[in-house]
Formats: structure tokens, sequence, C-alpha cells
């Protein structure tokens, strides 16, 4: 099956395949407090603002929505509060969504993004180099784990005898090294 950066072979194909041309347009998440994650993903992060709203009604009640974009597109992160306003994060130990992958165009583009966070410090959760993509993993101020990463060109993926990708889960991803690329 081919994708935006090469092709694999599937460890197991589905019997009815979706189309390969399907991707993930956009993730929307719940939220505390609309100017809290408004700051770390415009402020830090660097998104533009697409739109924006307060008391809007939804899902029952009525809560603020802010849509958030890099490059144009209509939103790539949208959040509300409609169920959410002053709440806790999700506690670990339950089901339910374990990370949102931002997936930069380049390596020097996950530079600058550390390079962002380094500059607030933002702490840092794990940075690994998974040997198809490298990666940096951080929690957004609700409590979302954030997997900044970049993938590598596909012909550089480890892979297995069969030809699968062989993702790694380690060794560290050197960011030292990383900040380099933006020198």
């Amino acid at each position: 099956m081919t994708n935006v950066q090469g092709s694999i072979t599937p460890i197991a194909r589905a019997a009815d395949p979706i189309d390969p041309g399907v991707r993930i347009g956009h993730t929307h998440l719940r939220t505390a407090d609309i100017d809290r994650i408004r700051a770390f993903y415009v402020d830090v992060l660097g998104f533009d603002v697409i739109s924006e709203a307060r008391d809007v009604p939804g899902w029952g009640t009525t809560g603020d929505i802010l849509f958030v974009s890099a490059g144009g597109y209509h939103h790539h992160l949208g959040f509300n509060t409609w169920k959410s306003r002053g709440g806790p994060p999700t506690p670990d130990g339950v089901t339910g969504l374990h990370h949102v992958a931002l997936a930069y165009p380049t390596r020097r583009a996950l530079a600058d993004a550390y390079r962002r966070l380094k500059a607030v410090d933002w702490p840092i959760r794990q940075a690994t180099d998974h040997g198809t993509h490298e990666a940096i993993y951080i929690v957004d101020p609700d409590g979302n784990t954030l997997e900044l990463m970049w993938d590598r060109p596909a012909e550089e993926w480890p892979r297995d005898e069969q030809g699968h990708a062989a993702a790694q889960f380690g060794p560290d991803l050197d960011l030292d090294g990383l900040l380099r690329e933006l020198d």
C-alpha cells in the first residue's frame, strides 16, 4: 500500500480494505479552558487561529470553540469546552486517546518545535528515535499527550526479513543534535 512517505508491506491486509487515500483530517479535543489552550497551541507551538467563538451551542450545552491550523487547512486541531469547561484532565488508567501525533514535514521543522518548547521550558516526557521517525512526547495544558514527530524517508526505515517496517522503541533522541539542524 502506498502512502505519502513511501510504501510498506502490511503485516495483515483487511478483507475489505479502506480506500488507500483516506487520511486523518483533524482531531477535536475537549478542553477545560480555551484561553489557556490557545496560548499553548498558538503562542508556543505556532499554529494559526482559523476560527474561535464563545458560548456556542453544542452537545446539549454551550461552550467555547477554537480551531487551529498549519498552512491554511480548515483546521488540524479543534478544541471545545462543551462538556469539559473547568474539568480535570483524563487520568491515567482509563481508556481513551493515547496521543495525537503532529507530523512535521522536515527534521528542521521538528527541531524548530523543540526550540519553541525549550524557550518556554516546557517539560519533555520522552524523546525517542523510532527508526521510522523521530519523536518528542509532551503533555499539553489539559493533560493530552502530543507526539511531535518527523518521518524519515521510507527507504531509510528499518525493515524485517519480510519487508515490514520495523519501528523501534528506543534509543533516546539526541535533542542537542536535533537543535543543530537549526544552525
